[in-house]
């Protein structure tokens, strides 16, 4: 049973503040952002150390938070940079018209909208933007090959650093659970991690939302 470990990046201004940070801008983390991504490596070189992982692939979202926060995971595992996957398809959702807003401004934006995209983000899409669905899809073309790969042997090992909504649809997703819950019934904090373990008879969530430091 290879291991998936999915992980949000490290805080960034915008996250700290409680503001949409999709994809129309491309901030770096902040100064305890970088902290917490030094952290995180080391943490993350601690589990790698009581798993099989004669095979490692390391994947990010293109966005620059992330990638800083792969860097500083790469340095804690001491593999090489050259090796890490740059997959689009990973981004943050776009919020189009709520991008920079925190939710309160959002629903005083567009009060009828923000309530049926509170009650299922899912399928309403954020105006001029993205939904949750679209976020699932378009994260599934990359982390569906990557855990059959997983599955394929229990010495396979993946590293994923991603975003908030991909992270907790890709965990609602492979929980079982109703998609349209994804917010209500997960968070992803900054720097957190979860752990998961594909196999031939299914999977097994060894951690979630992890602390990296």
């Amino acid at each position: 049973m290879g291991s998936l470990i999915l992980v949000r990046h490290a805080t960034t201004e915008a996250s700290a503040a409680g503001r949409n940070l999709g994809q129309a801008s491309d901030p770096p983390l902040a100064d305890a952002g970088h902290e917490l991504a030094a952290s995180l490596g080391r943490t993350l070189a601690m589990e790698l150390a009581e798993l099989p992982h004669d095979e490692i692939r390391l994947l990010t979202s293109p966005a620059l938070r992330c990638r800083q926060t792969m860097a500083s995971i790469v340095a804690g595992l001491e593999r090489d940079p050259e090796t890490v996957e740059i997959e689009p398809g990973l981004l943050e959702i776009e919020y189009g018209a709520w991008e920079g807003l925190t939710p309160d401004e959002a629903t005083a934006r567009d009060p009828e909208l923000r309530a049926e995209w509170e009650d299922d983000p899912y399928t309403t899409a954020c105006p001029g933007g993205e939904s949750g669905a679209d976020v699932a899809k378009r994260a599934a073309a990359v982390l569906d090959p990557v855990e059959s790969w997983l599955a394929e042997d229990r010495a396979r090992c993946a590293v994923a650093v991603a975003h908030n909504h991909v992270n907790r649809v890709r965990m609602c997703r492979l929980l079982g659970w109703p998609m349209r819950d994804y917010r209500r019934r997960l968070v992803a904090d900054p720097g957190g991690y979860s752990l998961v373990t594909f196999g031939p008879g299914g999977l097994v969530v060894r951690r979630y939302n992890a602390p990296g430091a």
